[in-house]
């Protein structure tokens, strides 16, 4: 089963995104040609990112003759469509069992030291997300997990706290535990030359990137 980890990793890219909305959009088998037309990329791309989301559980694939095109020889080709899987999307984007995986992990492995294990825990997820997004941009991958980034004299300021409603109730934990993930995102990605750092402001999330000489 494909986990809300796996899904963020795999559909911060935007290509794989389109492919995977059109998928869902047009409710029948898509073959790869159909595909690739859709989101003008070429087959070959198409293809690859296709199986990747074959490969997460997000779709699933088969071999299908089409109905409305003669019968070639050898094998059907192969048309994909949405897996019996959800991925819950919110504007602004929220994440809140992603946060419940952390501190439900925590609990169980350390409950003497909760707090502490899930800002281990948070890191280890977050250079999980960076690594499966390798060479993607980390605005790009920062705007896939819902922290709407935005360039301000040089630092990237996140405009959207993905964890909003407890970070209200829990600031010092929920922004710790944030703090760790974003850190782990660009410790995944790596040579970001960015630095993740508490900076709490009005309507931002506490976490501000910026350069390490400028910290």
């Amino acid at each position: 089963m494909i986990t809300a980890w796996e899904a963020t990793a795999v559909l911060i890219d935007p290509v794989r995104r389109a492919l995977y909305d059109h998928v869902r959009a047009v409710r029948t088998p898509v073959s790869r040609e159909d595909a690739a037309s859709a989101v003008g990329v070429s087959r070959s791309l198409a293809a690859f990112h296709l199986d990747k989301l074959v490969d997460v559980g997000l779709l699933a694939a088969r071999h299908e003759a089409p109905s409305d095109r003669p019968r070639a020889r050898g094998r059907a080709p192969k048309v994909y469509e949405p897996a019996a899987v959800e991925v819950s999307l919110t504007i602004p984007e929220r994440r809140y069992e992603l946060l419940g995986d952390i501190l439900a992990e925590a609990v169980a492995r350390e409950p003497h030291d909760a707090a502490g294990a899930a800002r281990r825990i948070a890191h280890r997820h977050g250079a999980g997300v960076g690594e499966a997004a390798r060479p993607a941009p980390v605005a790009d991958v920062l705007t896939g997990l819902g922290f709407e980034p935005a360039e301000d004299a040089g630092d990237l300021v996140l405009r959207n706290c993905p964890f909003h409603r407890l970070a209200v109730r829990e600031t010092d934990l929920v922004c710790g535990i944030n703090l760790c993930f974003v850190t782990g995102v660009l410790d995944g990605l790596g040579g970001t030359g960015r630095e993740a750092r508490l900076a709490p402001a009005p309507d931002t999330c506490c976490v501000r990137l910026t350069r390490p000489d400028d910290a």
